[in-house]
């Protein structure tokens, strides 16, 4: 059996760093929809323990107090992928790219979330707008340049369009499914690709 450097058991140190990963998770989707909903005032350690059924104890572990809970939702973003950067123009990477986007959104703010944090007038949230989506965005652009630039794109296809169309379809799924499909990226790819293919 491998261990890890403090000697504990490495399979078990996965385990638990991906549970407490999952936990972060939970208390800051949660923490997201309660500020949506009703602003920052409504968030508090008690009604995010209510609703993510996460103990209050497991909560203060992490966060001195709601003050420093809503701190972590300011830094709630999406951390680098510059394997996108790299990524051929081609349709399969289309659909790789629309999947990465979601786990992405899945795995920092949610995926409902971005609807609701886009809509938003609330100045709170204008950071997670510069810190999540733009950059999502930003990347879109990138892979459409490429593409135009290889002849396997259209020139003027209006890719702030296509990426607002891909955003608005996977939160309606998210909102009426539950969740984004499996399916979902491939799906999007077969509506897109006609529109931008050279």
């Amino acid at each position: 059996m491998t261990t890890d450097s403090a000697g504990a058991p490495a399979e078990a140190t996965g385990r638990g760093r991906h549970t407490r990963e999952a936990t972060d998770r939970k208390i800051l989707h949660t923490a997201m929809e309660i500020a949506l909903q009703r602003g920052i005032a409504g968030v508090t350690i008690e009604e995010v323990a209510r609703r993510s059924g996460v103990a209050k104890t497991t909560i203060y572990r992490r966060y001195a107090n709601t003050n420093d809970l809503l701190r972590g939702l300011r830094t709630l973003g999406v951390p680098d992928a510059g394997v996108i950067h790299e990524m051929t123009p081609t349709r399969g990477n289309l659909e790789a790219l629309l999947r990465t986007i979601v786990e992405r959104f899945r795995s920092s703010i949610g995926v409902k979330a971005v609807g609701l944090v886009m809509s938003s007038d609330d100045e709170f949230f204008h950071h997670v707008v510069d810190d999540t989506i733009q950059p999502e965005e930003r990347r879109c652009e990138e892979f459409f340049r490429q593409g135009v630039k290889a002849g396997v794109f259209r020139a003027g296809v209006d890719v702030r369009f296509l990426f607002g169309t891909a955003i608005g379809s996977m939160v309606a799924c998210e909102a009426l499914g539950g969740e984004v499909g499996d399916d979902w990226a491939a799906r999007m790819t077969d509506l897109i690709w006609p529109a931008i293919a050279a």
